[in-house]
């Protein structure tokens, strides 16, 4: 009798509610516990040429950043770019530093607090080049006893050098793990609702106080290259003029394509004049052909057309960096009063605002 029953539960046949003990019901399987991984660009430790010097050759030596062969990579990078840009550098992030740190980990870190709360679940910020590592976030969301991971990547807008590389990292180090996790992704979201609706609630206040005559909406750039290679069909990327006007299947995947669909929503919550309004690419580094139009440029050109106020949103980054506060806020600022402009106006980043705490949060929410 005892052999048949065994038999009987190896082949999946349940026994008896009575035969399991009165008293005794069965439980529900225990709910899956999981953990959110943001993961942002990264930051030196500290504003000084040694620390941003050891930043510079970590990012810039990845080969999804600078995609040449690897022996020529390593001498750009080491014999040419870090030696000659880190003094330069380390002095822009001295501008911006602030009493906590480098704004860019002192505002991730304030999100992942807030989203700990929003969510109810273990959230950990990490860096893909500097720290805290996307390795040590990892381990941290490892012990807590999380089963599932949600990796985060802050970039609204695909690319291969940020979210792909941070995917790739993250994946990397995940599969070490002898139990590896259930690993899920929070993509591209250029155009999601809730990113846009964040971006506009800090944005209008600020278009209505200071009420500029022109808008530009400056991003990161990248090498043209880099979209090239998103277009299968290598028949539509920077083809034509008109080849970011709108999402499809070729330019999907394209980070050109996806920043002009979100200053296309940005615009329609804003009310804003699309001849009012520019799209434009920063940050742009080295002599090969880059996106364009370049901001450093066209806010030159406004301020000798006659346009004497500007306000600057960068919907590329979540986080006020390097790139916002001195690149935008600083430098740009004055270039544009050099050229005969009055005044500029840096829109703040999402960073920890209650909006993207809602908005990422809810986002989030669908994957925890």
């Amino acid at each position: 009798m005892a052999e048949e029953r065994a038999l009987g539960i190896l082949r999946g046949e349940m026994e008896p509610a009575a035969e399991k003990g009165a008293g005794h019901p069965v439980q529900a399987p225990a709910r899956t516990k999981t953990g959110v991984l943001l993961i942002n660009l990264g930051t030196p430790a500290a504003p000084r040429t040694p620390e941003v010097r050891r930043y510079l050759r970590e990012f810039l030596g990845d080969p999804r950043v600078i995609d040449i062969a690897a022996p020529l990579r390593f001498l750009l990078v080491n014999a040419v770019i870090a030696p000659f840009r880190a003094p330069r550098s380390a002095r822009a992030y001295a501008k911006i530093w602030t009493r906590r740190g480098s704004p860019l980990l002192v505002n991730g870190l304030d999100l992942r607090d807030r989203l700990r709360v929003r969510l109810g679940a273990p959230v950990e910020l990490a860096m893909r080049y500097g720290e805290p590592s996307i390795a040590a976030g990892l381990e941290a969301l490892a012990r807590t006893g999380c089963e599932k991971l949600v990796l985060a990547p802050l970039y609204p807008q695909y690319a291969s050098s940020s979210t792909g590389s941070s995917l790739e990292e993250a994946f990397a180090h995940a599969s070490q793990h002898w139990r590896t996790s259930c690993i899920d992704a929070l993509l591209a979201f250029y155009d999601d609702p809730r990113f846009l609706d964040a971006v506009a609630a800090l944005g209008r206040p600020v278009l209505a106080g200071f009420r500029p005559e022109h808008v530009l909406f400056s991003y990161h750039g990248l090498p043209e290259r880099h979209c090239a290679k998103t277009d299968a069909s290598g028949e539509h990327c920077l083809k034509r003029a008109d080849c970011c006007a709108r999402i499809v299947e070729a330019n999907r995947n394209c980070y050109r394509a996806q920043c002009f669909a979100t200053t296309r929503g940005l615009r329609e919550r804003l009310g804003l004049d699309e001849k009012a309004s520019t799209t434009t690419f920063q940050s742009r580094l080295g002599r090969t052909p880059w996106i364009r139009p370049y901001t450093d440029e066209e806010l030159v050109r406004l301020a000798r057309r006659g346009v004497k106020r500007l306000a600057v949103f960068c919907p590329s980054f979540v986080a006020d960096c390097l790139e916002t506060l001195e690149e935008i806020g600083l430098r740009a600022r004055d270039d544009f009063r050099a050229a005969g402009g009055e005044e500029l106006a840096l829109v703040p980043s999402l960073n920890a605002h209650a909006p993207w705490v809602e908005g990422l949060g809810a986002m989030l929410a669908e994957h925890v």
